[in-house]
């Protein structure tokens, strides 16, 4: 009797299975397929995840604000991220991400034995906004990426002007020879820009907007006044060389002045503790060894 009910529930659970496995086939296939063409690659970890953000941005996706969507887009753009996925594609992966790491969560507290209703709510929360901090992260490295960069296409950008090309000309040279980076393909765009007819200020204004840093918007506003005023653009652009390379100077010198007390947290807590275990217990020894404990 007991074998036959133990056969009874697991085919029940296998048939269960079936069915759910069935219809999530149904809801994914109802899903249009999405042409990538000309969209930058997906990392490795999004590739298995991306099905699913596809299912919900397809059932869901109406549902999302429209404000709270132009701000997620305007975000994508500032990240670049634009050219990997939409804004409703980054809301939908959010939701992907808490359920997921929802999932995980409640499945490592059966295998544990353990059980917090705190847990669940944290988890989820924790995975809805991990999209969030990973396009935080991407968002600094390309800043720290143009704020490097920038020097050295403005030293290109002055040594073709003063060689007597326009500031279109120079944009090309520098695209040309500078180094492989987000500011070289920025530069692109822009050439692009203006190939397509926009008036020169329009593009570097749109190139400006597109990356939200100050010091290219101190560069594309002293370019502009220079055209306008009919002042010098070669001595105008050694000056923003000289003073982007003085900041980065200075940003150099406040991260090693950060340098110590960011060592101290784990100074406190990793190495200091070896240190005094490693001291302690040839003593600690010595001491039991010669009844003193």
């Amino acid at each position: 009797m007991i074998l036959f009910v133990s056969a009874l529930v697991g085919f029940g659970a296998v048939f269960v299975l079936f069915l759910l496995t069935r219809s999530a086939v149904q809801v994914q296939q109802a899903v249009p397929k999405e042409d990538r063409a000309y969209l930058d690659p997906l990392p490795k970890g999004l590739r298995l995840l991306w099905p699913l953000v596809n299912v919900v941005d397809h059932w869901v996706g109406d549902r999302f604000s429209a404000g709270y969507i132009e701000k997620v887009d305007l975000q994508l753009r500032l990240t670049h991220l634009i050219f990997l996925m939409s804004a409703r594609q980054f809301v939908a992966l959010s939701i992907v991400s808490a359920v997921v790491a929802t999932s995980l969560a409640l499945f490592a507290m059966v295998a544990l034995g353990l059980f917090s209703i705190l847990t669940p709510p944290f988890v989820a929360l924790l995975g809805y906004y991990y999209p969030r901090i990973w396009m935080r992260d991407v968002r600094r490295a390309r800043i720290g990426a143009i704020q490097k960069q920038l020097p050295v296409y403005l030293d290109f950008l002055t040594l073709a002007v003063e060689a007597g090309l326009n500031i279109n000309g120079a944009i090309q040279k520098a695209v040309e020879k500078g180094p492989d980076g987000p500011l070289r393909r920025e530069f692109e765009h822009v050439l692009r820009d203006l190939k397509s007819g926009l008036n020169r200020a329009d593009a570097l204004r749109r190139f400006d907007e597109r990356q939200g840093i100050k010091e290219v918007t101190n560069f594309v506003g002293a370019v502009i006044q220079a055209e306008r005023m009919g002042a010098g653009l070669a001595s105008t652009l050694r000056f923003q060389s000289e003073q982007r390379r003085a900041e980065r100077f200075q940003r150099a010198e406040k991260q090693a002045m950060e340098a110590p007390v960011k060592l101290v947290f784990p100074l406190m807590v990793f190495i200091f503790p070896v240190t005094f275990v490693v001291l302690g217990f040839p003593i600690a020894m010595k001491f039991m060894q010669g009844g003193f404990l």
